[in-house]
């Protein structure tokens, strides 16, 4: 899954495209020609701190994209990266394929619904509060049972609203600290009772760079040591920012395990 961050305060520089339609189309190209099976949209940043934008920004950012994407790549797979049920539903008018929502309904419980009624797969991540105010709320009894609770109840409440592909994400960054994404990451094989494809989504995260002591741009390779751990204990699908040292790393693991 390759992200395309249609916003000008993501994390990692270099992920963050201007919206206009030669700067997205030649991104999507360029992920599409190194491999990316996904093209995950987001007009909304979703690292710790940042600030609140209104419904209508995020759609003025993401919904061009989407359109342009699907009437150059018809057949690609767009993935869209929203917790807002109106940002939801006008990206599934125009062609969507999946949504994801970091509160996994939690911020705004209509998008339940709204993906319910599409018949179209859920992303649904780990998280606590909101991007502004997770950091803070990185507190736990006990990590992986409450994560593990955390999904085994959102997943009911899918499947009664009527969800009927659910993928789940363990929110590495998200309301966790760096020593508490390790032991998720050590223990992603435990993700696997609940028999559902598992996203995992660490690429150039403050988990890596600040562990190496170096910057976002400067954790590529820390990327791709843990992109290969997380396949190693169950990944289905990495979410990165560089498709082909990604599916470089997929190809080498599929040698491993044919």
């Amino acid at each position: 899954m390759g992200i395309i961050n249609l916003t000008p305060d993501s994390f990692f520089e270099k992920s963050r495209i201007e919206v206009s339609k030669e700067k997205v189309i030649s991104q999507a190209k360029q992920m599409l020609e190194e491999g990316a099976d996904f093209l995950d949209l987001g007009g909304y940043s979703s690292r710790p701190g940042a600030e609140e934008i209104s419904i209508q920004q995020e759609i003025d950012r993401v919904i061009p994209a989407v359109q342009w994407i699907k009437e150059e790549f018809p057949k690609t797979l767009i993935s869209v990266d929203t917790f807002r049920s109106k940002v939801a539903f006008a990206a599934i008018k125009e062609g969507a394929d999946l949504i994801n929502d970091i509160s996994a309904g939690s911020l705004d419980p209509e998008i339940l619904t709204v993906v319910a009624k599409s018949e179209l797969p859920f992303l649904a991540m780990h998280m606590k509060g909101n991007p502004k105010n997770m950091q803070e709320l990185a507190v736990y009894g006990n990590l992986l049972p409450e994560i593990l609770y955390y999904f085994a109840e959102k997943v009911e409440i899918f499947r009664k609203i009527g969800i009927k592909d659910v993928i789940i994400d363990p929110g590495f960054g998200f309301a966790k600290t760096l020593e508490q994404n390790y032991e998720l990451l050590r223990l992603l094989n435990s993700f696997r009772v609940f028999g559902l494809p598992l996203l995992v989504g660490i690429s150039r995260k403050s988990m890596i760079y600040k562990s190496l002591g170096v910057s976002a741009q400067e954790a590529l390779n820390g990327t791709t040591a843990l992109n290969m751990f997380a396949l190693l204990n169950g990944a289905n699908i990495l979410r990165v920012h560089d498709v082909k040292e990604a599916k470089e790393t997929i190809k080498l693991y599929e040698q491993l395990y044919p």
